[in-house]
């Protein structure tokens, strides 16, 4: 997996918007290939993120439209209801 932040010391690299983004396809053990920064979601729902450090947490009745300023290395499929979600890195 690539963190796309490589100015760990630059406070704009933290801050600025995302240089990309991807389609997430929801998964329980395939990592994303780059670590996300955030997360948009277009179909409301629940969305369960994998943070850097492997922890899965929940984030219940996401509203669509909602950007949630996560850095996460995977989403799960197993109780992910939201759909059509963004990765912004």
């Amino acid at each position: 997996m690539t963190d796309p932040v490589l100015f760990r010391g630059n406070d704009s690299a933290r801050t600025d918007s995302a240089m990309d983004c991807f389609a997430i396809t929801k998964h329980d053990s395939t990592d994303f290939t780059y670590m996300v920064r955030g997360i948009y979601v277009g179909v409301t729902g629940d969305v369960v993120v994998v943070t850097p450090s492997g922890a899965a947490i929940t984030f219940k009745a996401v509203p669509a439209g909602a950007i949630l300023p996560v850095k996460a290395k995977r989403v799960n499929s197993t109780s992910t209801t939201a759909t059509d979600m963004v990765g912004l890195y």
